[in-house]
């Protein structure tokens, strides 16, 4: 039986994401024990999501967000960008420290009061797809009048 140091393809591919997830699942930890998110409405539920939409754009798998990822993600939305404005976006996440986005940046941007571009491209976007949903229970009882 191979060890894990000899793993390759898919299998070194699911051990590094399953590490990755372990991370992000300890800063949402940090982040649902600080007293200054205490009274977020929903907050486990809320990082919960955060972490799987920032995981699906982590394309280098290290834990940032970098340009290309960033731009990926504004396609996926429906709003394009250029590079300039995806610099300005991340300048504007991380306060010009980085080149790329942590997921303790990202949340701090989403949690946090103020407005970011980025902010307001993702909250447009879940209220898009949460109103386009299909009604629940049975169709409503239709005769043959009704019909076309």
């Amino acid at each position: 039986m191979p060890s894990n140091k000899n793993t390759q393809g898919g299998k070194a591919f699911g051990l590094l994401k399953e590490q990755q997830r372990q991370k992000l699942e300890e800063i949402n930890q940090e982040y649902l024990e600080d007293q200054k998110y205490r009274d977020e409405e929903d907050l486990a539920e809320k990082l919960e999501g955060l972490k799987n939409k920032y995981s699906e754009f982590d394309l280098n798998d290290q834990g940032e967000i970098e340009m290309m990822g960033l731009k990926r993600m504004m396609e996926k939305l429906g709003v394009p960008k250029t590079h300039l404005e995806l610099k300005k976006m991340i300048v504007e996440v991380t306060g010009g420290s980085s080149n790329t986005i942590n997921y303790r940046d990202f949340v701090k941007m989403m949690l946090g009061k103020r407005s970011a571009v980025l902010k307001l491209v993702l909250i447009f976007e879940d209220k898009a797809n949460g109103s386009a949903c299909k009604p629940e229970g049975p169709p409503p009882k239709r005769d043959i009048a009704s019909l076309p």
